[in-house]
């Protein structure tokens, strides 16, 4: 096929596309999320995503989660080019909130606010991650103008969470192993399922991938007595969690029958979250082989958890909103 007429790609200053920060640019953010976290490539809890969010006499632009992680996610907009104004309430943000990803969102880094979000990144613990990302737009012709989220500075390619724990002396075995394992059902849940945005796992005994639901995640995990699980934890607020819980618990014998597997309900009363899984015996340490049929496994019973659970969730919440 011969291609003789191609348009031309052309940047439209951001300004053009959101006059103001605060009254346009953040608001369009909390409603399109997704992009950014999958250029982050990281899945953020959208739906529980805050503007605006306190910290002493300063507002932070937005607040959501990781999660994969937990962590809070602080997001910092600045249309303009990077100052130390902004660099100083980020660092008071993170402090403010305790945060595990740090992200400013500009439409030009200086050389020097970027050498200092890698210096950050250097210094600080593995489990605290800060990205620098210019915001761009682009249009061919006269189509509508399309947003793009430039990532300048991120942590040490991803090492902190990822493939550190393959090269640090202090690393032990079991880490290594984990993380090798969930990287691989990350990949094939990401690129052959769309499941996910996630680019890096970690080394816990654990992984977590976006319901739809806010609060709520579905992950896979190596829990004691050699069983591994693949589970839906609800870890909104106790109220919310519970009243979920047993709306879903009616359904049980339903549901069991919809997932082959050895089922266990959690409500954890005494806890904030509860917790519904399908468990079979597999350990971090088995062989090879056992390993990849682990992996296969999980994979399937995570696209079933999503199609079995999503839709009664969804059914709930319109019921409650209603």
């Amino acid at each position: 096929m011969v291609v003789s007429d191609l348009g031309k790609l052309v940047k439209v200053p951001v300004r053009c596309v959101w006059k103001h920060e605060a009254q346009d640019f953040t608001p369009w953010l909390a409603k399109n999320l997704n992009e950014l976290g999958e250029a982050l490539g990281l899945d953020l809890d959208v739906e529980q995503a805050e503007e605006e969010a306190p910290v002493g006499t300063f507002s932070l632009d937005i607040l959501v989660r990781d999660i994969d992680g937990g962590r809070p996610v602080i997001i910092e907009n600045q249309l303009g080019k990077t100052d130390h104004d902004h660099l100083g309430k980020l660092l008071t943000y993170a402090a403010g909130y305790n945060a595990g990803v740090i992200v400013w969102i500009t439409g030009e880094f200086t050389d020097e606010h970027r050498a200092a979000l890698d210096w950050l990144n250097q210094e600080t613990g593995e489990d605290v991650d800060f990205f620098g990302v210019v915001v761009e737009a682009w249009q061919i012709g006269s189509s509508e103008v399309a947003p793009h989220f430039k990532v300048v500075t991120e942590p040490n390619a991803w090492s902190k969470r990822g493939n550190k724990f393959a090269s640090d002396v202090g690393a032990s075995e079991i880490q290594e192993r984990r993380q090798k394992f969930f990287q691989g059902l990350v990949d094939v849940m990401r690129d052959e399922h769309q499941f996910t945005k996630l680019k890096k796992a970690g080394a816990k005994s654990w992984v977590s991938f976006p319901s739809g639901v806010g609060g709520v995640g579905i992950g896979a995990a190596f829990g004691h007595h050699g069983l591994a699980r693949v589970e839906l934890y609800l870890n909104r607020d106790a109220e919310w969690n519970k009243s979920l819980f047993d709306a879903l618990s009616v359904s049980k014998a339903q549901i069991n029958s919809e997932i082959e597997g050895e089922w266990n309900w959690e409500r954890l009363d005494q806890r904030k979250a509860c917790r519904t899984s399908v468990l079979r015996e597999g350990s971090v340490d088995d062989d090879d082989e056992s390993l990849e049929d682990l992996r296969q496994w999980m994979s399937d019973r995570l696209l079933e958890f999503k199609k079995v659970f999503v839709p009664r969730m969804t059914k709930f919440l319109d019921g409650i909103s209603s």
